[in-house]
């Protein structure tokens, strides 16, 4: 069904319009009619056309002007321009407009029926597409609330997962580089600051997690993370890296309204932790703050910068710049951790009661953890007696400059061995692999021999092998073996049967077929051709 909107102050004209089109498209179409500016703008409120046929001279408000205000709330109507004043300035204006066709009177019924078709059309693909966005919204509704709980997974389960944080944000729409997370706990009753039943809460917030999310984002424009025990991440992206007094209240009280409208909703006791805001890479620790504050207050709400034992540092401490050395590190940054370590060094310096031996603990801690990070990340190799000579070294730096250089060599080392441990330890299995290869050719060995020796699994060592070698397990077995024959046709005390078994094939026949393949004649051949 259409509805299509007439306009023209002639009587005649509208009845001719009405007409031709009601004969032609019948029962398809819901047809009004009015004669001046005003009636049309009143009729296109009441009864919201798909498609209008606009005069544009008419009483009062000009069609041009009629069209204006209709689409102030009505963006998507086709219009069709009629006109017996054929003047370039209303064509011009019509096009601004977006308008589909501008028609000169007399216009004949051929034209008419053809623009009104023509205009169905559009409306068609306009339903269409309208119709394929809200299968579209309907599939991401489903899909989202998997990514977001997928990406909150990662911030607080996967010390690599920044090497994802683009695609979540992209696939999550979110453009703030900062972000904080508050933690909801739940429970049966509050017991000496507790929440009772973990366990059971846990199981029934399968039921309640639906209306959970969707009153969290009520208040919050965030993410929602999975349930964990008789936890509920949320993770609220943030424009600015630091917020103020005001702000905090702010979000306090929105959490207090949340907590409120959730125990009013869902058959549960409910308390939110809040961490600061940090920057997205490191927000983990705003998730780490956030279980502090619930852990050391009984309030329903509380916010961890009113926690009497979480208060900041005495004075201000860089937190974030120390979140961003190690996360240089870990990104193999090299550049970007010996900055923040430069960073990080001239803010002790400038701390009034800090004395050379915090200096040395502090650089030594900050060292230590990034190494063992970096073990833990999997790209560096690690053990306890590598850092035996590390206090020494720096007991025996001459001054504040030698402590510096200390770090900073200490920091471009540890990004350096990163990015060489991978690579090293890649090209020290293949050899590996080729050596065993080499001694073992003449048994009947498998991918799945060689990757047990070198001990990776046979799929991903199958793959690093074709990566470094350039050619799969099969054809470099081939190829030793074949090389072998070689050598052995240009003896001639060996038959072509020793020489096939000492190749590593147990099928002369086979051996035969596998040897013409590749060198173009059969060994019998290859050894006439020595001769």
């Amino acid at each position: 069904m259409y509805r299509i909107l007439l306009a023209d102050d002639e009587g005649i004209m509208l009845e001719s319009l009405k007409k031709i089109i009601e004969s032609n498209f019948g029962n398809e179409c819901e047809i009004h009619t009015a004669k001046s500016g005003r009636v049309v703008v009143e009729q296109a409120q009441a009864y919201p056309p798909d498609i209008c046929f606009m005069d544009i001279q008419m009483p009062g408000i000009s069609g041009i002007q009629a069209i204006r205000e209709i689409q102030k709330f009505n963006s998507s109507v086709v219009f069709v321009i009629i006109t017996a004043y054929d003047k370039f300035n209303y064509a011009k204006e019509a096009v601004n407009l977006g308008v589909m066709e501008f028609l000169t009177k007399p216009v004949n019924k051929k034209v008419i029926l053809e623009t009104c078709m023509k205009a169905m059309e559009k409306v068609d693909q306009t339903r269409q597409k309208r119709s394929d966005d809200l299968k579209i919204r309907e599939k991401l509704e489903t899909v989202v609330p998997m990514i977001e709980s997928g990406y909150i997974n990662n911030i607080l389960l996967q010390d690599d997962f920044v090497t994802y944080q683009d695609n979540y944000t992209e696939l999550l729409n979110i453009h703030q580089k900062y972000g904080y997370m508050v933690v909801v706990e739940f429970g049966d009753s509050m017991e000496n600051g507790v929440l009772s039943n973990a366990v059971g809460a846990g199981v029934r917030a399968n039921r309640f997690y639906s209306t959970f999310r969707e009153i969290a984002q009520d208040f919050f424009e965030c993410l929602v993370g999975p349930i964990m025990g008789n936890r509920i991440v949320l993770l609220v992206p943030y424009e600015e890296n630091t917020e103020d007094y005001e702000e905090r209240v702010a979000i306090v009280t929105r959490a207090r309204n949340m907590v409120h409208k959730l125990e009013n909703r869902i058959d549960s006791m409910f308390r939110c932790g809040i961490g600061r805001v940090k920057e997205l890479g490191s927000v983990k620790e705003s998730f780490q703050e956030a279980v502090v504050a619930l852990r050391e207050s009984v309030s329903h709400v509380v916010h961890i910068e009113d926690v009497p034992v979480a208060q900041k540092y005495d004075g201000e401490y860089p937190r974030d710049l120390e979140s961003r050395y190690v996360r240089r590190i870990l990104d193999k940054d090299a550049a970007g951790a010996l900055n923040c370590a430069e960073g990080f060094f001239t803010w002790m310096m400038g701390q009034p009661s800090v004395s050379r031996e915090d200096v040395e603990i502090k650089i030594l801690e900050l060292v230590m953890d990034a190494e063992r990070r970096a073990f833990f990340a999997g790209t560096m190799k690690y053990n306890v007696n590598y850092r035996r000579s590390y206090i020494r070294e720096l007991q025996s730096c001459a001054d504040m400059n030698g402590l510096k250089n200390w770090f900073l060599d200490k920091t471009r080392d540890i990004c350096a061995r990163m990015e060489d441990s991978r690579e090293k330890e890649e090209l020290s299995i293949i050899e590996k692999a080729r050596s065993y290869i080499n001694e073992n050719f003449r048994r009947d060995i498998s991918l799945d021999d060689v990757s047990r020796e070198v001990d990776i699994s046979p799929y991903y060592f199958s793959k690093l092998f074709k990566q470094e070698t350039g050619k799969n397990f099969i054809e470099y077995l081939t190829e030793i073996r074949l090389r072998s024959a070689r050598e052995l046709l240009q003896n001639s005390q060996y038959s072509i049967k020793e020489i096939c078994a000492q190749s590593g094939y147990s099928d002369p026949n086979y051996f035969s077929r596998i040897f013409k393949k590749y060198e173009g004649v059969t060994p019998s051949e290859f050894r006439e051709h020595l001769r």
